[in-house]
């Protein structure tokens, strides 16, 4: 075990600037005057980490890593452009996602089948290589020394395949990318945070994102801290309500299988399903008002929902 006495708890969050205030965050871990940046957003990030970064009185050749929980441009699109700025640094990613970091462009193609190309080039910017002697993969079980603190990397598949996940012991806090969900500070109430699960496509697999959330949750921490957003206790009644959200969504998705009408009615049954739940949390929002924050994730987990179900192997006919 850690001595965790040996270290201060030195983790910053960062609002990336992506899409709103309060969506996207990467962090800042700051130990014996080193750095690591865990996520980075978009290109369009770059200022607001280097800004975090002189705000903690260290220059750009402190940092020794960016760590991407995986490559979803909205936690990694921003790394080549973070690198080109950190000349010490290296860039840790899972061993499925590292030919992304050093070549795009599928990521970009990926994104903007998804999106559109006119919104990823107004929301990601230029997505810049990583050149490829500067990208280190680090599995399953792999050690990250931050000037002597370790930061364990864990292989946490069920939002993508290539998702892992950065258990720091000394800080007892887990950095769970997607996988341990989204939880939006507007949905606060005084029972804490709530969060929803991520099925973002194309490799949502509920039964793997539920046993990576179970893994998170035996974990001896005090926090988790997801990429939307922000740091969050309450561990373990979280991992309960997500598994319940997972096991509800898979259900769904399979009764609506060979609806005619199947995407419209998977969005609306996800609408409901989340709308009720983050009420009867007791967020102080309006249906409308919650309806417009969650519009986007809505949408983005019908299309896992959907391309999880088209997949034979996990959802066979």
């Amino acid at each position: 075990m850690t001595d965790t006495a040996r270290f201060s708890t030195g983790i910053t969050t960062i609002d990336t600037g992506f899409q709103r205030p309060g969506f996207d965050a990467a962090y800042l871990i700051v130990e014996s005057g080193r750095a690591a940046f865990v996520d980075c957003g978009t290109t369009h990030s770059l200022p607001r980490l280097l800004a975090a970064l002189a705000a903690a009185n260290l220059a750009p050749a402190q940092v020794d890593w960016v760590i991407v929980t995986h490559v979803h441009l909205d936690h990694a699109g921003g790394a080549g452009a973070l690198m080109r700025a950190l000349p010490r640094a290296k860039l840790a990613v899972h061993p499925r996602g590292a030919r992304h970091m050093i070549d795009p462009a599928r990521l970009v193609a990926g994104a903007t089948e998804v999106y559109g190309a006119d919104t990823v080039a107004r929301d990601y910017g230029e997505v810049v290589p990583v050149p490829a002697e500067r990208v280190v993969e680090v599995g399953e079980g792999r050690v990250i020394e931050l000037a002597g603190r370790p930061l364990r990397c864990l292989d946490t598949p069920g939002h993508a395949r290539h998702h892992l996940c950065l258990w720091d012991e000394a800080g007892a806090t887990v950095f769970t990318g997607d996988t341990f969900g989204l939880s939006y500070r507007e949905f606060d109430s005084r029972r804490g945070a709530w969060a929803l699960p991520s099925s973002t496509p194309i490799q949502f697999d509920p039964l793997e994102m539920c046993r990576s959330i179970a893994r998170l949750a035996a974990l001896p921490v005090t926090t988790i801290r997801p990429t939307h957003f922000g740091p969050v206790g309450d561990v373990q009644r979280l991992a309960r309500e997500l598994v319940e959200q997972v096991e509800a969504m898979a259900a769904i998705a399979r009764e609506l299988r060979d609806a005619p009408d199947r995407t419209t009615r998977i969005a609306a049954a996800l609408t409901a399903l989340y709308l009720d739940r983050a009420l009867a949390h007791g967020a102080r929002l309006d249906r409308a008002t919650a309806l417009q924050l969650l519009a986007s994730d809505i949408a983005l987990n019908t299309q896992g929902l959907e391309a999880w179900l088209d997949l034979p192997v996990v959802a066979p006919r």
